[in-house]
């Protein structure tokens, strides 16, 4: 587009003020024109007429008489006057009696238009008229002439008047005007500059402080008295600069502290060793850090800023369907265990992502971090490892005191055997203790099998609300036998999660039953299941004697019991159920106010 011509303030102001008098000067020779030109046209009617009034009046008795040659003297004395260019009569049928111009006219009739116009007009009859014999033009006034007191039209009367004078006025009216309008536009130019000048200059001032402070050359002082306007724009152009000064200031503050946090920021990103990955809602890599570079093991010369993402890391089909997924459906807090697999080794990583959203047009991002836990699996299979150890002595023990107890009563009657077998209710005391505690060898064995065993089950999606509501169903008769009140509260929005129904009905039944063994005499049994963050929560709680806080962290070991008839190992299988399915445990109690136990399981994402 072309830029428009650059005219000054100044200029513009003269022409427009030059314009404006032009106009007013010209309106006003055109009025006084029309005015004067009306004046003296007016005052040379009157003149006319007067004159062919005279005329008519002295000339009529000649007219009577047919005495054209008095009428000729008359109109020729009457044309003496200079401003009179002829005068003319007309006798009774309109033949020329007397022509001051033309006197071989005389008694001839006229074929002219003004003439023929002038003889049928019956009043005073005014027109103008170019003459050729003169360069300026005629007014020709004609009155018809009657007797007195009579109707009767003897002649026409006609005199024609010069209106060069007329002229000649309103040329000097108009030279006049042309030169005192001419030494106004002079005037009225030099005014209008130096009204111009004034308001301009301080303006051009203006503008040359705005050219130098667009330059960068903020320091400098405006000073203008005009008293006007102009005076208070270069104030208030003033106090904008110095607060553009001091906004420049802060801005510049504000950059360095910027430019610095960028630097620490990108320092700590260098440096952290979790990996960052940043990926727009296209798919986009838009940032890596190098500790995501070195787990996701990319090489220094490759540059993946730009590059498609799923394409990119498409060999870790795991890694890559994550990321289409986290694409898919954006949300916070969507944490994974990735296995990479590098060469004939695995690499477990662990992956959050964080939905980015900037503010203004910048398409919102999906922040993936990165962090490398497999030295952290292997020292927890470590930790595992000597916890079973330990486990394992702890088991021992107990075991060793669990079964030392049946044995001992089994020896004992093994021992008296050979000498009470004959006396009498022995051999029934003996047919009844050592099948009983055998029994409970066995138990014990059955339940240190499962504990230790394998695992063998059999996941599939399970529907938990039914599922609890089918055990509650289950021991909720004999819960009212034993004067407990079940209570519960299943929440419409459980997830479906991958458990085996089985075991979970076990998990589910223990806890029942051991909270109504810790109420004897009654009390209440209330089931709360809800979902919240990913976990399904179950909890069973109950008002029963309750237990201490040391007693509940060693709740889950096996062996460990505060009943006085009981193998410790049911919790224990409980726990290792609830791990088994990837949730986990917790027990909260105080003695006297009965006990909570909490269970959370993971949601199943497909």
């Amino acid at each position: 587009m072309r830029k428009p011509k650059f005219i000054s303030l100044r200029y513009r102001y003269i022409f427009i003020s030059s314009a404006m008098l032009l106009v007013l000067l010209t309106t006003l020779a055109i009025t006084l024109g029309i005015l004067q030109t009306g004046i003296i046209k007016e005052r040379i009617e009157k003149q006319g007429l007067t004159i062919a009034k005279n005329l008519a009046a002295i000339s009529v008795e000649n007219l009577l008489t047919y005495n054209y040659v008095a009428v000729e003297k008359l109109v020729n004395k009457a044309a003496d006057d200079s401003d009179i260019i002829y005068v003319i009569v007309h006798d009774k049928e309109g033949k020329i009696a007397g022509h001051s111009r033309r006197a071989d006219l005389q008694n001839s009739m006229p074929a002219d238009m003004i003439s023929m116009n002038a003889i049928k007009s019956k009043t005073p009859l005014i027109t103008v008229h170019d003459l050729e014999s003169s360069s300026y033009a005629v007014m020709d006034v004609s009155i018809p002439v009657y007797l007195a007191d009579s109707e009767d039209r003897w002649g026409t009367i006609r005199v024609g008047l010069s209106l060069e004078l007329m002229s000649r006025q309103i040329r000097q009216t108009l030279t006049t005007i042309l030169i005192l309008g001419l030494l106004a536009l002079i005037t009225g130019i030099l005014i209008s500059n130096w009204a111009a000048q004034r308001v301009t200059e301080p303006l051009k001032r203006l503008v040359q402080v705005s050219i130098r402070a667009v330059n960068g050359n903020l320091e400098q002082k405006i000073t203008i008295n005009t008293r006007d306007e102009v005076e208070i724009l270069a104030s208030n152009f003033s106090s904008m600069i110095q607060e553009i000064v001091v906004q420049k200031q802060q801005l510049e503050t504000h950059i360095m502290e910027i430019r610095r946090l960028q630097q620490y920021a990108q320092k700590i990103l260098d440096t952290m060793s979790d990996g960052l990955l940043g990926v727009d809602m296209n798919g986009i890599v838009t940032s890596v850090n190098p500790a995501a570079c070195a787990i996701l093991e990319i090489p220094p010369e490759k540059n993946v800023k730009g590059c498609q993402a799923l394409d990119f890391f498409s060999r870790d089909e795991q890694f890559a369907t994550y990321i289409k997924q986290s694409l898919e459906a954006p949300i916070s807090g969507n944490q994974h265990e990735i296995s990479l697999q590098r060469g004939e080794g695995k690499r477990i990583i662990l992956a959050d992502s964080g939905v980015l959203e900037p503010e203004g047009e910048t398409l919102k991002q999906i922040i993936f971090n990165l962090n490398d836990i497999t030295a952290l699996k292997k020292l927890e299979a470590e930790i595992r490892q000597n916890q079973r150890l330990a486990d394992l002595g702890t088991m021992a023990a107990g075991m060793a005191h669990e079964i030392r107890n049946p044995l001992s009563a089994i020896k004992t009657y093994v021992a008296l055997l050979p000498k009470k077998i004959n006396k009498s209710g022995f051999l029934d005391k003996f047919q009844k203790t050592v099948p009983r505690e055998i029994n409970r060898l066995n138990t014990i064995i059955e339940e240190l099998l499962e504990l230790s065993r394998p695992p063998r089950y059999s996941f599939q999606l399970t529907d938990i609300n039914h599922l609890l509501q089918q055990n509650i169903d289950l021991l909720e008769a004999d819960l009212h036998a034993v004067n407990i009140d079940c209570s519960y509260r299943i929440e419409d929005n459980l997830p479906r999660i991958m458990a085996d129904e089985n075991q979970l009905s076990k998990v589910f039944i223990n806890l029942m039953k051991n909270g109504a063994q810790a109420m004897p005499g009654g009390g209440k049994m209330s089931i709360h299941a809800l979902f919240d963050n990913s976990w399904v929560i179950i909890k069973f709680k109950d008002t029963g004697h309750g237990f201490s806080s040391r007693t509940a962290q060693n709740i889950f070991s096996p062996f460990f019991t505060t009943k006085a008839k009981g193998t410790g190992l049911g919790l224990a299988i409980t726990h290792k159920v609830v791990l088994e399915h990837g949730g986990s445990i917790e027990v909260k109690s105080e003695t006297g106010k009965g006990s909570c136990f909490s269970i959370f399981l993971p949601e199943h994402r497909g």
